[in-house]
């Protein structure tokens, strides 16, 4: 409606105006170039208003024409940027997918398009990577680094192959101009702990630690490479106080307070962990200083106190007690560790040594001895340390496992049983 009522008012206008200009009396003469031209005044304006148009067409005609090279130009470019984002789409797309050949090609049209910018270089880069041409994805990342925009991405593409060709120097180098270009950022932080896992320099793992990384255990691995007793005693303390279930830890302190003649403290710290998560190791540094059997049983009465019905403290108990030359009490405490619900091949391990120690080589003991060795085989497996990354079995706790690599995913417990598939006869 609105539309309507603006063209009838337009219809109007120059009606009125066309009627004003029809109503114009008077008469004009113009001399140009010794002709007199005389007509009404009417005519006189329609004739200036013809006149005014076509100078306006002519004067867009001359400006078309004149433009007419950089519109062709600026056409052109446009269709090329489009077929070069269109390239570079593909490129990622084609990355995406892990098709190497696909992916060479588009980013190689999308370079040739678009020029050496920033997304085309990347992933030209990229696509390299994926087809195993490392020398000429390292050339692109370095045109990356230099540019001023980019700088960060050329770094990281470069850390990235340093770390896997394990050129720990190259990567550390890499990492510290990254740091430069762009301080804190997360990714940078989390993989220059990685670095220093890798290259074992605990302390620069701590530093970087964040979310997700285990700090408690990258403080115990620094402690063995800090030699300021003072600051070693305190990154000891505050690892165990911030995961006093993890036995490394307190085992750490614990051996820091002995040393420093802080025996009762180093009881206390071990007591502590073992009340919520009992642990052989904690068992052996509590007792590290007992040579005696008698002493040791007592010591591990003492440690115990926190914790007495689990089992394993009752089977520590049963193995401080055979050692002390008590094999009934023994006996007693390898019962109370099989009714807590311990059914492992140590605890049939140790009652098979307990019968050889008290009875001899006699039937009777012989028999029971098999049995109880027949037991364990059948038994769940004894608890050990083992990477949850890939499974590898351990002696002992590591900061990070050698195989995987994986930091602060050593953890002590039993491995799983391996599913067994029943096959059908049909």
């Amino acid at each position: 409606m609105r539309g309507i009522l603006s063209a009838v008012l337009a219809v109007a206008i120059a009606v009125a105006v066309a009627w004003w200009v029809a109503g114009l009396t008077g008469t004009v003469d113009a001399t140009i170039a010794g002709y007199t031209i005389e007509t009404t005044t009417p005519v006189a304006v329609l004739g200036v208003v013809v006149i005014g148009i076509l100078l306006v067409l002519v004067l867009k005609l001359f400006g078309f024409v004149v433009t007419l090279p950089l519109r062709i130009g600026a056409w052109r470019a446009g269709r090329r940027r489009r077929a070069g984002e269109a390239a570079s789409t593909r490129a990622l797309v084609a990355i995406a997918a892990g098709d190497a050949g696909a992916a060479r090609s588009e980013a190689a049209r999308a370079r040739r398009l678009l020029g050496d910018t920033a997304q085309t270089l990347l992933h030209a880069a990229e696509a390299a990577r994926l087809a195993g041409r490392e020398d000429e994805a390292a050339a692109l990342f370095k045109l990356l680094a230099a540019r001023k925009d980019a700088a960060f991405l050329g770094l990281r593409g470069l850390f990235r192959q340093a770390m896997a060709k394990e050129d720990w120097t190259e990567a550390s180098r890499l990492a510290h101009e990254a740091e430069a270009v762009r301080p804190g950022a997360a990714w940078l932080r989390a993989e220059r702990a990685q670095l220093a896992v890798r290259t074992g320099n605990w302390t620069q793992a701590l530093a970087s630690a964040g979310p997700g990384l285990d700090a408690a255990a990258f403080a115990v691995a620094a402690l063995d490479q800090e030699t300021d007793a003072a600051r070693a005693m305190r990154m000891a303390r505050r690892a165990w106080k911030d995961n006093p279930d993890f036995s490394p830890a307190a085992v750490a302190y614990a051996r820091r307070l002995q040393a420093a003649g802080r025996e009762a403290k180093a009881l206390d710290v071990l007591r502590t962990t073992w009340k919520t998560a009992p642990h052989p190791d904690l068992a052996t540094q509590a007792l590290a200083p007992v040579t005696n059997p008698e002493l040791r049983l007592k010591e591990g009465m003492r440690l115990v106190q926190s914790n007495p019905t689990h089992p394993e403290s009752h089977f520590l108990l049963a193995r401080l007690a055979m050692d002390a030359g008590l094999p009934e009490e023994a006996r007693a405490h390898a019962a109370r560790a099989q009714a807590a619900g311990m059914n492992q091949q140590r605890l049939w391990v140790l009652l098979a040594d307990l019968e050889a120690g008290q009875h001899g080589d006699t039937e009777a003991s012989r028999i029971a001895q098999s049995d109880a060795l027949r037991r364990a085989t059948l038994a769940d497996a004894d608890p050990g340390w083992r990477c949850e990354a890939c499974g590898t079995p351990h002696p002992a706790w590591l900061p990070a496992c050698p195989v995987c690599h994986a930091a602060g995913r050593i953890t002590w417990g039993v491995a799983p049983r391996p599913r067994v598939i029943a096959l059908s006869s049909e």
